[in-house]
This record gives structure tokens, sequence and C-alpha cells, in this order.
């Protein structure tokens, strides 16, 4: 019996079946002597029959229990339970059963506690980060909120299952202006002397085959005080080399005046003078810009003719027009965009451009305007296109950064863009799009 019991199922049930006809052959022989042959026949198979039944019902038990084993480690797989294993040390052909059933609950273990460590990871980061995250279902009910929503929002309670749109209702009213407002945006909450400021962002995705909204908030105070700090930086060291480069000069010079006065040596007077006002005025017109820049007001809309607006234009600075319709009227501030032109076609003929090569575009396109500035110099290379556009960068040895940067600035305040390409064949394109 021990020898089958390693031995495969099928060759036991043969090995078992093949024994029992045997011994049944025998027991016959046996009880022929005693009685009738059909008889002792009858009797031979009926307990040698009964006798290989026993033997392949107690071989067949260990493999029904085995079986219900198997069929219980399944259902708790099913129900996320992985804990169970299965030993089995009977039967040689349903060891690799057992073997293959542990190695899967073995993987599905590994896999799921890998998954509770991630799961946990992600739960600590997002509960812990600076940024409030709120997942709102297609009921507008609070699926999850994390530690800085809750502060936010909720007054440091838990904001799972409860109404989104009451809690932004109860919120600051600037929380609420912005999500009136829809779509991303800043917004400022607080006083002048402790505000914070906060950038909404507010995506959909699908979870679970139905549409949820993450919301976002991030404090972005920190680091726009950072800016600013670095911003006001650049300022004073712009200002400080500009007003030391005329004020220098200046100074030497009122000096050198001094000495030809006392000298008698009146002949050289004009040109010290000539440079000294040369320096004043250029040190006027920077300080003017930079107060220009500052001080810009919220643009004064009014119907504007194209026509005539580049007319009065062409009388300030050279260059070619191109109007498409040239009957276009449009709603700008007249002042403000005359402005930001003069300094972009000033731009094109220092940049080396032939007067009949600086051209204005206007074209109407769909629901607004398209104004281009085109110029045949050198264009920008791609460090100095990403930066152009800032306020106080300049590549010029006496520019002062402005220029771009106001232009970029009235464009904005249209809610129009502005955009800087370099054209084919060499140049530049600075296109500034304004809604009609």
């Amino acid at each position: 019996m021990r020898v089958l019991r390693v031995l495969p199922i099928a060759v036991r049930m043969i090995a078992i079946a093949v024994a029992g006809i045997v011994l049944t052959a025998v027991v016959t022989v046996l009880l022929d002597r005693w009685l009738q042959p059909w008889a002792a026949a009858l009797v031979a198979s009926a307990a040698v029959g009964a006798l290989v039944a026993a033997i392949i019902w107690r071989a067949l038990v260990p493999m029904r229990a085995l079986f219900r084993a198997l069929a219980g480690t399944v259902a708790s797989y099913r129900d996320g339970d992985f804990s169970f294993g299965i030993t089995w040390d009977k039967a040689s052909d349903l060891i690799e059963l057992v073997d293959a059933h542990n190695a899967l609950g073995t993987t599905l273990r590994e896999q799921r506690l890998a998954l509770v460590q991630r799961e946990l990871l992600l739960d600590t980061m997002v509960q812990n980060t600076p940024v409030a995250m709120v997942l709102v279902d297609p009921s507008r009910r609070v699926v999850l909120g994390n530690l800085a929503a809750r502060r936010m929002l909720g007054d440091g309670k838990r904001l799972e299952g409860r109404a989104f749109d009451d809690l932004v209702g109860d919120a600051d009213p600037a929380v609420r202006e912005a999500f009136a407002r829809g779509g991303d945006g800043m917004f400022t909450v607080g006083s002048d002397d402790d505000e914070d400021i906060y950038h909404l962002s507010r995506r959909n995705f699908r979870l679970n085959g139905r549409i949820h909204e993450l919301v976002l908030l991030r404090q972005l105070t920190a680091e726009l005080r950072r800016q600013e700090v670095q911003t006001w930086k650049k300022v004073i060291r712009v200002i400080s080399h500009e007003l030391n480069n005329s004020l220098a000069p200046i100074a030497s010079l009122a000096h050198s005046g001094a000495e030809l006065l006392r000298r008698g040596q009146h002949e050289r007077l004009p040109s010290a003078l000539a440079t000294i006002e040369e320096r004043a005025r250029h040190l006027e017109g920077f300080i003017r810009d930079y107060a220009r820049f500052a001080k810009l007001p919220a643009p004064r809309l009014e119907p504007v003719e194209w026509q005539r607006f580049v007319a009065q234009l062409r009388t300030q600075v050279d260059f070619v027009a191109e109007l498409h319709p040239a009957d276009g009227i449009a709603r700008v501030d007249a002042a403000q965009l005359e402005q930001a032109l003069i300094n972009l076609l000033k731009n094109a003929h220092e940049s080396g451009t032939e007067p009949s090569e600086v051209r204005l575009s206007v074209r109407r396109i769909g629901d607004g305007w398209r104004i281009e500035v085109l110029d045949r110099g050198s264009g920008m290379n791609e460090a100095v296109l990403a930066n152009a556009l800032l306020p106080f960068y300049s590549t010029k040895r006496h520019g002062t950064g402005l220029g771009l940067a106001l232009a970029r600035e009235i464009a904005e305040a249209h809610g129009g863009r502005i955009a800087l390409l370099n054209r084919e064949g060499g140049g530049l394109c600075v296109s500034m799009v304004l809604p009609a």
C-alpha cells in the first residue's frame, strides 16, 4: 500500500482492478470445492467486489477532502483573503496541482501586499501634500478630501459624503467667486495685511464608468513672494546700473565744465553741456518707461477704425501696412495699442531691417483680430525667445527690457495674447491676437 500511494491515480485504480479480478478467480477456485461453480463465482465476486470498493473508497476520501480544500481556498481568494495554503503528500499526480495552487496563493499575497503598501504610500502623500485635493462624484458628493482640503473647506472635519456645493457655499467669498467663474484661475483669500494666493485647478475624468471631478487648490503665496523678491532685486539692479551709467558721466562732465569756466575755455562748454543733456534725457526716458509700465491703467475700449489708426501710427514710425478688411473696426484702447505697436515697430527698425521691409499686418480671424509686426532682421535664438517677454529682459546694451513686456501687458489687459516666432528666410514675427 505504501508503494501505491506514490503511484499515479490511474495506475493505482488499474492495479486495484487487476488485483480484484485475480483475487476473484482465486477465491472462486477455492470455493469450488464446497459450492457449485456458479455459486462459488457469485460469492467470490461479491466478497472481492466489496473489498475492492472499500479500498477505492478509502483511496478517494483524501482526494475529495483535497478538492473541497481547493474550492474553499478559491472562494477565499475571491473574497480577498490570500492567507491560506494546502499541504498534500499523497498521490503524486495531485502534488503538481497543489504546488501550483500554493504558488498562485503566494503570488496573490505578494501582489496584495505590494498593492496595500502602494495605496498606503499614495494615501500618505495625498493626505500630507500642501495642495488641497477634493474628489467629487457625479452626485456632487465628496468622495475624498485630504487634510489641506479639510482645513480650507471643512474647519478640519472630514469631507467625505458631504455635498461639495454646500462646502463651497460656506467658504470664503473669494473661493465662491473662483468656483463661480468656472475653469482654472487664481484668487486671493484674506486682507491686504494677511492674504493668501491660491490657484484653482479642476479636471474631469472617468472612474468606475462614472464622471468624477478632481479639484486642486494650491497655495502660491510663498512661491509668489519669492518671485516678487527676486523681481525687486532685478529691478533694483537694472535701475542702479542705468542710474550709474547716466549720473557718473553727468557728474564728471559737470566737474569738467566747472574747470573749463575757471580756465576761461568757453568754446568747449557746449559739447560738455550737450552730453549732459543727452544723458539726462536718456535717464528721463528710462524713468518714464518704468513709470508707464508700472501704472498701466485698465484699457478703455472704444470703436477704432483701422485705417485711421494706422495713418496716425505712420506719423511716428515708418512701415508698410496690410489691412484685411480695409474698413475694419475694432474695440480697443487706441492709446495703449498705439504705445505697444510703436515699441514693436521701433524694435523692427532696430533689428537692421530696411524701412520697406518693416510690415504691420492686421487681419480679421473668426471672432478676433490678429496684428503682426514683421521684420527681416536676424531673429531670435531659443533662449531669447523664451525670455523676451519677461520684464527687464533685454539683449540691447542700453535696453530697459520693457518694450515687449509692455506690449504683452497691454495685449493681456485687452483679453488677448502675444507670441514671438522666427520667420522663414530670416526675421521675426511678433503676433498679437485681440478679441473682437
